[in-house]
């Protein structure tokens, strides 16, 4: 039986196992909503106030359920306010088909209206992109979107459907299809090199008196927290995390020293500075991380291991690079480590652990960005998904909560885009079956998609806002401070916005406090069934210390 494109859609999004779209429908997608609303029983629909916030959605969606995201869109305007959104799951590696309609094929490239190229648009920030100019070759399509979007390194697919093709009708195999299947003829001759990459890491490794892993977003989506915690006891080697990798390792961990780079915390980065092998697990190493590059690795052996192998070599030499899938690598590392002796160098773990000592120091005001991240720490549990937007905030977020389970702190890493955090507290919160969800904010970002509130009134949400308002864009204003000779240019907002109004018009609950016993009394008056804004009024000229400065070193970090 013959079936249209936009059938052939949703039946397809449905057999890939799809339980929740994100999107804003439009002209050029309505026949696909037409066969979405026949088929509403089978496939939930969240409608968002703007497709951006459908992208983020999606892409937090994404990383908390480990599904593939899915995003609507219709062509011209709403498949470009899709942009930050697609860039945003690509540079931190997020699995997300975005779909988008478009002019029947005849009009493509005639400046017909609402005609863009978005192909070409997305082509640089897509792992892959489609233009489906024949029905018979839709269901194909979006079974190869599927496959690519969660194999190898993750990250998004874009598909973009003309009108004239949802409308054309054409066999529907309902069956599992799937022509992409790699050869593997060479499977032998890659393992062999392989175990002769690992073999030279374990030759590094017994080698080594201070070690130190360095964790990234690649071990999150592998999922081998253990693994590494596992090896950290072998070698007695402390761990340090990138921003994406938070989360990989319990926080707790006794030699877990948190985030590393430029707003690292002190143990982690005077660790990662003096050891003399640095284990590197599905890291970029990017600028944020290393600083000036000349400077990172001197004296220090590093091993880098990732699946993308694009990323060995490209920022940071290394002395011996694995490419491969961490879930594999790991247990024939460790299983090859085992047959050696580790001698434990306890010169190594006194020093660490006076960095440690030195990191816990005590927050001089009591209703400091550090205090009030840590009592809200105190209200949650360790399954709590804690969504951020970008910048001050999210740095605090990242030093000072115990993050104790993987996936539960989703923030924007790699395009560090501001707006992020409402969507994705959405969308986090639809993955975790609608329990409390948390998200930390700015002013200046929570301002940038504030209407996405609409969509978790909408949908009963209970998303605890934390909005840290110090009115101003506080992370740029630091660097006016600390290098711009404090030439405040345009980041004092001086907006009179009344956040805990605003909320309550949306059909939230809001207040505002300024004290921690006045924080942890609304933490606890959280009500069950909608958003909850809570603004804690914090002083303008709040830093994120540690610093290191941009170009320098860990001996240029600021302290104090």
């Amino acid at each position: 039986m013959k079936i249209t494109g936009a059938e052939i859609i949703v039946n397809e999004l449905i057999n890939q196992g799809v339980e929740i779209i994100f999107g804003y429908p439009g002209g050029y997608v309505i026949d696909i909503y037409d066969a979405l609303y026949n088929n509403s029983k089978n496939i939930q629909h969240i409608l968002t106030a703007h497709e951006q916030g459908a992208a983020f959605a999606a892409d937090a969606y994404a990383r908390v359920s480990g599904k593939v995201g899915v995003v609507f869109a219709t062509g011209g305007p709403g498949a470009t306010n899709l942009i930050t959104g697609i860039a945003n799951a690509y540079l931190d590696s997020v699995p997300v088909v975005f779909i988008t309609g478009n002019v029947a094929v005849p009009m493509l490239g005639q400046d017909s209206f609402q005609d863009i190229d978005i192909i070409g648009v997305t082509l640089p920030i897509v792992k892959h992109s489609y233009v489906v100019r024949d029905v018979k070759d839709l269901q194909q399509t979006l079974t190869d979107a599927f496959n690519i979007a969660q194999s190898g390194r993750k990250g998004p697919v874009h598909i973009d459907i003309p009108k004239d093709v949802q409308k054309a009708a054409c066999e529907y195999i309902s069956e599992n299809i799937n022509k992409n299947v790699l050869a593997n003829n060479d499977k032998n001759n890659k393992h062999e090199k392989l175990l002769s990459k690992i073999n030279e890491a374990v030759q590094l490794i017994s080698n080594c008196k201070q070690p130190y892993i360095y964790c990234g977003g690649g071990v999150t989506a592998s999922g081998t927290g253990l693994e590494v915690v596992n090896l950290s006891k072998i070698l007695n080697a402390p761990i340090g995390m990138s921003m994406m990798g938070i989360g990989a390792v319990p926080s707790s961990y006794e030699l877990n020293l948190g985030m590393s780079g430029m707003h690292g915390r002190y143990a982690s980065n005077m660790a990662k500075s003096e050891a003399d092998l640095i284990i590197a697990l599905g890291i970029r190493f990017s600028d944020r991380a290393t600083g000036a590059a000349s400077k990172y690795s001197n004296n220090t052996k590093i091993i880098h291991i990732d699946i993308d192998n694009a990323e060995i070599g490209k920022n940071i030499y290394t002395d011996v690079s694995i490419n491969g899938d961490l879930k594999e690598i790991l247990p024939v590392l460790l299983s090859k480590i085992n047959d050696i002796k580790i001698e434990t160098n306890k010169d190594w773990l006194n020093k660490v652990q006076e960095y440690k000592t030195k990191d816990n120091q005590v927050q001089n005001e009591n209703f400091s960005p550090g205090n009030i991240i840590s009592t809200i720490n105190t209200f949650f549990d360790e399954d709590t998904i804690v969504t951020t937007d970008v910048g001050q905030h999210q740095m605090w977020t990242a030093q000072y909560y115990g993050f104790e389970k993987p996936c539960t702190f989703i923030s924007s890493g790699g395009l560090g885009a501001m707006g992020y955090g409402m969507g994705a507290a959405i969308g986090a919160c639809f993955a975790a079956d609608k329990k409390r969800t948390l998200l930390i904010t700015g002013d200046g970002s929570f301002g940038m998609n504030l209407t996405e509130l609409a969509t978790a009134v909408t949908n009963n949400l209970p998303i605890t806002i934390i909005l840290l308002n110090n009115n101003s864009l506080g992370m740029v204003r630091q660097w006016q401070t600390l290098f711009f000779n404090k030439h405040y240019s345009n980041t004092t907002l001086n907006r009179k916005t009344n956040f805990p109004t605003l909320a309550k018009a949306f059909g939230a609950d809001g207040i505002s406090v300024s004290s921690i016993v006045e924080l942890k009394k609304a933490l606890a008056n959280s009500p069950s069934d909608k958003p909850y804004l809570i603004e804690c009024v914090i002083n303008i000229d709040e830093q994120v210390l540690p610093m290191i400065p941009p170009g320098a070193g860990v001996a240029g970090m600021i302290w104090k």
